[in-house]
């Protein structure tokens, strides 16, 4: 990992323009997304078990972040992919997982390990077994960094409302695998 780089808890709820600012980057959001984005990930982060961590600079700079917590089936995001998993007889994965609902590396980080030390940070915490994560279904250095952790697909093409391609919903067991 980038020596320059700390990995630690970030209070999002403080930092969540900074946390925005590099999703918009990293994944190509408009500021109306941005704007609907905000508050997602405020209401997010008052579920239990909500945690977040950074990935700064030395100067303090946000450049990296993961959000995620235990997966509870009320949930949007639940019941958007729960048909999609038991049609492929994984649905219980939805339950005593812990789900990341977000991780974006700012592009001029990104291949330094920042993405893999977020989510290893994260999924160290999890009192749950598993962990899920939903990432747009087609070959990207996202999807790999998943796969080398040992997510693999649970479900694929799946159609969330309002997003343009379709995700893929993919699975682990915890704790995630670390590189020799």
């Amino acid at each position: 990992m980038d020596d320059d780089v700390m990995i630690g808890p970030v209070d999002l709820a403080a930092r969540v323009d900074d946390a925005l600012t590099v999703q918009a980057v990293a994944f190509g959001l408009s500021e109306d997304e941005i704007v609907v984005r905000r508050h997602i990930v405020l209401r997010h982060l008052l579920s239990p078990g909500a945690r977040a961590y950074g990935a700064t600079t030395r100067g303090g700079r946000l450049v990296g972040f993961v959000y995620g917590m235990p997966n509870d089936r009320a949930h949007w995001w639940s019941s958007i992919v729960e048909p999609y998993l038991r049609a492929t007889g994984t649905a219980d994965w939805l339950d005593d997982s812990f789900v990341i609902t977000e991780l974006h590396v700012h592009p001029g980080f990104q291949g330094r390990g920042v993405g893999r030390a977020l989510i290893t940070t994260l999924t160290d915490g999890a009192l749950q077994p598993r962990s899920i994560l939903s990432a747009i279904d087609t070959e990207s250095p996202a999807r790999g960094l998943y796969r080398s952790l040992g997510y693999t697909d649970l479900a694929r093409q799946v159609h969330f409302p309002s997003a343009p391609r379709p995700y893929a919903v993919m699975g682990a067991p915890l704790p995630l695998p670390r590189r020799n």
